[in-house]
């Protein structure tokens, strides 16, 4: 029988001057910093609590029809009707948000819808794509949520293409980083929509509605959001000196709060963290215990640098943690994943990466086998 194996130690960093580390501080009721290059949560604050997104719904549209080009479901260029639904619910008649004044009967090109979607953070936009793909939008719904999944978003579900109260979709700021962070790795080449400047259609001219960019340094993505009861919330994404952060707030009572608070939680990555390296690349970490082998352990080591992003100034705690299923049985390949090394700090694990067998463990004699059915047998497997 395998058994979930833990080997737990402690890490201690600390600072030249032993003083208290500082780390960030922010009114925002629910906040959340990742650095993705790493893996690590640099800040979490109500990471869970689900709220309504408003129209950072838009950013889980965008990803579903992403997705849908990257699996040969649309083209770039194919176009789309305008049907009236979407022209009354989320066009010019509609006063009730931002449209891109798609005209009803027309035809329009899913770059263009994208544009519209993206820079004109268009309702109509949002329909016609919806309604495009799947017919309707609670088909799309379907399609949304069904994605959300695969990519890990364990705590949202979306109710439409839009973001409309009248059927509010529900996420978390930590679900909302893992988005940024799963368009950022698999849909780059549409990553650019987000930062536009400006578009054009049916003869208006509209500037970028994001809130956030240029307003934070080298942002460049993605949007911002809003619900008469949840409030304000925003999703960033900066790549500054080489260092790429995705950050969340939300629960903020105006978009100046908003803009005040992401900027706060954006800047502490570079005023509060340093990277350190950890382990380096083939390092053994742990011994994997291995069942039948010609010896009884193999090292487990990670295949890159382990570089996590940790508080600087100051003397904090972390913990690494090795989980793996074992024993291993023999023979053991190298290069296997056998299990994981997790950083877990104050707020929970902060870094995770996979760890393999480091070596070869060839099937050991009948004997070496035999007494090691005995000892499973009698004792059960004692790691």
């Amino acid at each position: 029988m395998h058994a979930c194996l833990l080997l737990t130690c402690f890490l201690w960093f600390a600072s030249n001057d032993g003083q208290a580390a500082e780390t960030i501080v922010t009114k925002a009721p629910r906040a959340f910093l990742f650095e993705p290059a790493s893996g690590t949560v640099l800040f979490a604050k109500a990471g869970d609590e689900p709220f309504a997104p408003g129209s950072l719904n838009k950013v889980m549209t965008a990803a579903t029809v992403f997705q849908a080009l990257k699996d040969g479901e649309l083209t770039i260029e194919q176009t789309c009707k305008v049907s009236e639904h979407a022209w009354r619910t989320g066009g010019a008649p509609s006063r009730r948000g931002a449209t891109m004044f798609a005209a009803i009967k027309s035809e329009i090109s899913v770059d263009d819808l994208l544009k519209g979607l993206l820079v004109h953070n268009g309702n109509d936009a949002a329909i016609i794509l919806a309604e495009c793909l799947d017919g309707s939008e609670d088909a799309f719904a379907g399609r949304m949520n069904r994605l959300a999944q695969t990519i890990g978003l364990q705590n949202s579900s979306f109710a439409n293409p839009t973001g409309y109260e009248e059927k509010p979709s529900r996420t978390t700021v930590r679900d909302l980083a893992r988005l940024a962070e799963f368009i950022l790795e698999n849909h780059a080449g549409y990553y650019s929509y987000f930062s536009l400047p400006d578009f054009t259609w049916n003869k208006i001219y509209q500037r970028n509605k994001n809130p956030l960019l240029g307003e934070i340094r080298n942002l460049d993505g993605l949007g911002g959001g809003s619900d008469s009861k949840d409030g304000f919330s925003g999703l960033g994404s900066v790549d500054r000196d080489g260092r790429r952060v995705i950050a969340v707030v939300a629960g903020l009572q105006s978009d100046k709060h908003r803009l005040q608070t992401l900027k706060e939680v954006v800047e502490g990555a570079w005023e509060y963290f340093t990277v350190q390296k950890i382990y380096a690349a083939g390092e053994t970490v742990a011994e994997g215990w291995v069942f039948g082998g010609e010896t009884g352990s193999v090292p487990l080591v990670p295949q890159k640098d382990v570089n996590v992003l940790l508080a600087r100034g100051g003397t904090l705690e972390y913990r690494i943690r090795v989980v793996y299923q074992g024993p291993l049985i023999a023979p053991v390949q190298s290069g296997v994943t056998a299990g994981e090394l997790q950083v877990i700090g104050k707020d929970g694990i902060v870094y995770r990466t996979d760890l393999v067998t480091g070596g070869t463990v060839a099937k050991g004699p009948l004997i070496s086998r035999a007494l090691d059915g005995i000892q499973q047998l009698l004792f059960g497997w004692i790691g």
